[in-house]
């Protein structure tokens, strides 16, 4: 049984990585991190606080991170990204940790995730997967990339982006407040505001990932830790047969799903979803 400890402390510092790209990470609670977070592309660490708050205050310590390209990380002047990078920064950030955390990864975040348990056994004791499997489906993934290519120019104001974000997210019936927004949007010299994501990083990492496919099914092969894949009953990126496929990669791995979600699930159904985290965590206390 897991008891609420109050509203957990958190701060934000600096880790350096590979190539001196450092890292803009913040911490849930006391003591070392326990649960690593690691968000989706075009996300910032923002999108797990409502999770990462919830979790340290049942008492685990959190940590989550901007990706390098991403957030109040370092941008790369070369633009030069690739996955073998991503999956290097979420090594480190687990070894800073100390004792191997628990890796809850969403989409990008999920599949490094994926290659570092893989290729690194020792790396983390746990990995919860949010709604991606090594192989997915390219129309699901080519509707986010469509998105995410649309607003080269930025928008005028947090209004207009709260629409484009509505529009793409027509589901939710609550819009993302002005204060979470700013978030996600960084001023440009010219005055507009433009996602806080490198823009030079969607190709590179688009057609990395796509490459690594088959990499990512080899290193699921290997994945030996207890495993949890939750998917959005409504996603279009994974299916039941990327999933059926997933699960005879990685028998010992449990399956939930979450109603009405779809490839956004903790945005989507944060409560269900931090729920059925905690349970997972909860049935690793012993190891």
């Amino acid at each position: 049984m897991v008891t609420d400890i109050g509203v957990p402390s958190h701060n934000v510092s600096r880790l350096s990585c590979a190539g001196g790209v450092s890292l803009a990470i913040e911490k849930f609670g006391d003591g070392p991190p326990q649960v690593v977070f690691a968000h989706g592309f075009g996300q910032t660490r923002d999108a797990w606080t409502s999770c990462a708050t919830a979790t340290a205050a049942a008492g685990w310590t959190c940590m989550t991170y901007d990706a390098r390209g991403h957030g109040d990380s370092d941008w790369l002047e070369s633009g030069d990204y690739a996955v073998d990078q991503l999956s290097s920064d979420l090594q480190r950030v687990c070894a800073h940790a100390g004792a191997a955390p628990v890796v809850v990864g969403a989409s990008m975040g999920g599949l490094v995730g994926i290659a570092m348990a893989g290729a690194d056994p020792g790396s983390c004791r746990g990995l919860v997967l949010v709604d991606i499997t090594p192989r997915w489906e390219p129309a699901g993934v080519e509707r986010i990339l469509e998105f995410m290519r649309a607003h080269p120019t930025g928008f005028n104001s947090i209004v207009e982006a709260a629409d484009a974000i509505a529009a793409y997210l027509p589901h939710r019936g609550a819009r993302k407040s002005p204060e979470r927004l700013r978030k996600l949007l960084i001023a440009s010299a010219d005055g507009r505001l433009r996602w806080h994501w490198d823009p030079r990083m969607l190709a590179p990492i688009a057609e990395d990932g796509v490459r690594h496919q088959a990499d990512l099914l080899d290193a699921a092969k290997r994945i030996r830790v207890p495993t949890l894949l939750i998917s959005g009953a409504a996603s279009d990126v994974v299916s039941e047969s990327t999933i059926n496929e997933f699960l005879e990669l990685v028998p010992h791995a449990r399956h939930a799903i979450v109603p009405r979600a779809t490839h956004m699930v903790a945005g989507d159904e944060n409560s269900q979803f931090t729920r059925l985290v905690l349970d997972f965590l909860a049935s690793m206390s012993g190891t």
